[in-house]
């Protein structure tokens, strides 16, 4: 376990607030519209599903990417289990969470699942299999044995947060991806992209969700 905890501010009471970042932990706009577009269409999801699809994320936060990707495997008639392994430095505790996600009532039964079955580690729930690996991501994600069909990059802006963002640790990213595998996040970040192509990601810059014009996907040959 971690002796860091996140530490919340809330905005209209309902949108949790990293104060260690100064960013919010989804959109503004709509959170879960955000999730869909960057990280589910991003990748190609759900066209891409099949049994044994692994999905990794850097930045868990309220959980809500993991749940909408669960929620999108079940819609697509799935019936083994996804797996979904997140790298979280700051880990939220479940009442957070779960005042967080009741912003978005239609997950609210995948999220009653969840929250009634964690522990804040691992969570076997038939239909998925979390791993959340508590650390700084840069020390616990180059001694992760696994690897991904699919990558959720979703720290804190890459302007308050560049730890997570930097060419070093978008290489283990890429060590860790299966052949074909792709990456998503809503940043559009010249940095960012360089570092993906870098690590040898083929990068595009495509239209993102709502006020922000860019965000990035790649493809790994």
């Amino acid at each position: 376990m971690v002796d860091q905890q996140a530490e919340l501010s809330w905005t209209e009471d309902r949108i949790p607030v990293s104060d260690r970042f100064d960013d919010p932990y989804f959109s503004l706009e709509n959170g879960l519209a955000e999730t869909r577009h960057v990280f589910l269409a991003g990748n190609s999801l759900p066209e891409r599903f099949r049994p044994g699809f692994h999905i990794a994320e850097l930045g868990f936060g309220t959980g809500l990417n993991m749940l909408t990707a669960w929620a999108a495997w079940e819609g697509a008639g799935m019936t083994g289990p996804l797996r979904f392994t997140s790298f979280e430095a700051y880990p939220m505790a479940p009442g957070d969470m779960a005042r967080a996600l009741a912003a978005f009532p239609e997950l609210g039964p995948w999220a009653e699942r969840f929250l009634k079955a964690w522990t804040g580690a691992r969570c076997d729930l038939g239909t998925l299999q979390l791993d959340v690996v508590q650390g700084d991501a840069r020390q616990t994600l180059p001694e992760w044995t696994g690897r991904a069909d699919a990558w959720f990059l979703d720290g804190f802006s890459p302007a308050k947060n560049p730890e997570l963002w930097q060419e070093d640790l978008l290489t283990h990213v890429a060590n860790r991806t299966a052949p074909g595998g792709t990456v998503a996040t809503y940043t559009a970040a010249g940095f960012v992209r360089r570092g993906l192509e870098a690590a040898g990601f083929a990068v595009t810059r495509v239209q993102g969700y709502g006020r922000k014009r860019h965000m990035t996907q790649g493809v790994l040959p």
